[in-house]
């Protein structure tokens, strides 16, 4: 299928437009990393705790990052799951030593908004052994009598189906009545001692500040041994100056969305780093595809200027260009803008990237190629004239 057929762009006539358009952007976000001191690296790369947090209804986030970023010191963010009202609570951890005390200031901070009863231990936050101690005596009070195995096997039921079933959140005791061992007595003991809160720590994870660290040094690593790899394999397939090209447009690419995740204050995590590889190896494939077809293109057309060779090579792989690089942006577009904010950053990545992509490698990969090609032909100075024969 091809959108365009037999197309003659100038695109070389418009390479000016577009390398000052890429001179403004790569200033501007060198500029605003200056100014802010680099990028903002999210816990993954700083260190820190991540709680997720389930609730019985819609969390009210803007509520629960007020309250929580009063108590919590250092930057705190609250991120909600599209559609499972379940909030992600991010706060910085300068220390392995503040991790439990930050996450039992997060705990109490939600009990007291969303908790129980008070006075009585909540069944959305009880753990399997306190439930079976508290339910020693009240079960024999109301006529139900299990000796400490048994009902140590009872608590566990009820938080493995609470936990399991019902995704950690109760919303009545009724609930309970599908779990086996839990009789009238039980379910009426379970009223009468305990309450139901509306949330539940579901998860905690830490990033330490050391392998915070050591996760931004691989990040950046990977991607430079990314466009190590591709400059070889790219100088083994063409020419080398083909690599170098490529790679200064990868990198470009890079820089760019870089800077734009600056300017727009978003911040790098590991999925962030996931999209940065995935969009220099899409632009990289791009910039292949027309590389290919300028060396077809060379070995049929060898007196053919060199500016045309690119222009017609460029313009013979346009459809297969706007082919995927559209619904490759259509779909990221759509993860941005309905994603939610766990993917946001990912897609922000791959939506400028796939944009900035596209366009350095018509406009950046093939002007470099061309300029070389000009230096390398003023260094051999003007063809000589052939010497007439007597």
């Amino acid at each position: 299928m091809e959108l365009f057929r037999d197309t003659n762009f100038d695109f070389l006539g418009k390479k000016n437009i577009f390398i000052a358009l890429s001179v403004v952007l790569l200033v501007a976000g060198l500029a605003s990393l200056v100014i802010k001191g680099g990028p903002r690296y999210g816990i993954d790369f700083r260190g820190g705790a991540q709680v997720y947090v389930k609730f019985a209804g819609k969390p009210p986030v803007n509520e629960i990052r007020t309250s929580i970023a009063s108590k919590v010191p250092g930057d705190v963010s609250v991120q909600e799951l599209t559609g499972d009202n379940e909030l992600i609570i991010a706060t910085e951890l300068r220390t392995e030593a503040e991790l439990e005390t930050i996450r039992q200031t997060i705990f109490d901070t939600l009990e007291a908004q969303f908790g129980g009863a008070a006075g009585k231990p909540d069944l959305n936050t009880i753990s399997s052994e306190l439930l079976a101690d508290r339910l020693a005596v009240p079960l024999t009070r109301n006529g139900v009598n299990l000796n400490d195995d048994d009902r140590k096997a009872l608590a566990l039921a009820i938080v493995t189906y609470r936990d399991g079933e019902r995704s950690g959140i109760l919303t009545g005791v009724g609930e309970l009545s599908g779990v086996a061992g839990v009789n009238e007595g039980v379910r009426k003991t379970l009223e009468e001692e305990f309450s139901i809160g509306r949330f539940a720590i579901r998860q905690v994870e830490v990033v330490g500040p050391k392998v915070g660290e050591d996760l931004r040094r691989q990040a950046i690593l990977a991607t430079l041994y990314a466009l190590g790899g591709m400059l070889v394999y790219i100088a083994f397939r063409f020419e080398w100056i083909y690599g170098v090209a490529a790679v200064i447009a990868v990198f470009h690419d890079v820089l760019i969305t870089l800077g734009l995740f600056s300017i727009f204050d978003k911040e790098i995590s590991l999925t962030v780093i996931a999209a940065f590889l995935t969009l220099v190896g899409y632009s990289m494939n791009d910039t292949i595809v027309i590389f290919d077809r300028m060396r077809e293109n060379l070995k049929v057309t060898r007196r053919e200027p060199f500016p045309d060779t690119i222009n017609k090579s460029v313009n013979q792989t346009l459809s297969r260009t706007v082919m995927t690089s559209g619904l490759t942006f259509m779909t990221c577009l759509a993860l941005f803008l309905f994603g939610g904010p766990v993917l946001n950053g990912f897609a922000f990545a791959l939506v400028c990237g796939i944009v900035i992509g596209t366009y350095s490698s018509i406009f950046i990969a093939s002007p470099i190629l061309l300029f070389w090609k000009q230096a390398m032909e003023g260094r051999k100075g003007p063809a000589k004239p052939a010497k007439s024969r007597a």
